[in-house]
């Protein structure tokens, strides 16, 4: 591979101050597998630098690995609207989920949040939401690989946008009857959206995904599939 060759991991943003500081961290492993791959962040929605301005600056060629959990409007529309305005000789990845390296990397935070076996009778994945039917069946597929993964109910539910919203899951999952909910979080980073799961009502909620090394490895799969000859 060329020395010119440059992953741009492209995120939502946050104003969060702890939300970039996790992704650096999360790069910062993805650098590890990399060695001599410039890894650059960029945001598509609240703070900077933006991915037209990262892109802006390289010479050479470079590699955009969205990393968002679903692909709905940010990665179907900015994303691509923003290699295209800068002109530059980018591939663009898919999106991270719903792959397996992140439900499993969802399982593993959940079960470090508890200590009970199993995590709970059932669990609410939260996703951020959206507008865009195609997304929202990403994180059914990422809801059923979970309950594979867990051996309980997992429901999808939404932070913002789409239905079911997260307290209303937790609430229905209540009435049918289960005593233990936990909700798994499918957000990557703290945030606003991390902050409002704390009061919906579940008995355990687990942190985003952060730097976990199966999501690393994701990273960096989509890299070198995507520079290889």
């Amino acid at each position: 591979m060329s020395d010119h060759d440059v992953l741009v991991a492209v995120a939502h943003g946050t104003r969060a101050p702890a939300g970039p500081v996790v992704l650096e961290e999360l790069l910062d492993l993805v650098r590890e597998r990399l060695p001599g791959v410039q890894v650059r962040i960029a945001y598509v929605d609240v703070i900077g630098p933006t991915l037209e301005e990262v892109l802006a600056e390289l010479d050479g060629r470079a590699v955009v690995v969205p990393m968002f959990l679903a692909s709905g409007y940010h990665v179907r529309v900015d994303v691509p609207a923003a290699v295209a305005a800068t002109g530059a000789a980018v591939t663009v990845t898919p999106a991270l989920g719903p792959d397996p390296a992140v439900v499993a990397a969802v399982a593993s935070r959940l079960r470090a949040a508890t200590d009970a076996v199993p995590v709970a009778d059932a669990v609410v994945i939260a996703a951020a939401g959206s507008s865009d039917q195609a997304a929202l069946g990403e994180v059914a597929v990422a809801a059923g690989r979970l309950a594979a993964e867990l051996g309980v109910e997992v429901v999808p539910a939404y932070v913002t946008t789409a239905a079911p919203a997260v307290p209303d899951a937790v609430a229905g999952l209540r009435a049918a009857g289960h005593s233990r909910i936990a909700v798994a979080s499918y957000l990557l980073a703290p945030g606003l959206f991390q902050e409002r799961l704390a009061s919906v009502g579940a008995d355990v909620v687990a942190p985003p995904i952060g730097p976990h090394p199966l999501v690393a490895d994701l990273i960096a799969s989509r890299y070198l599939e995507a520079v290889a000859p």
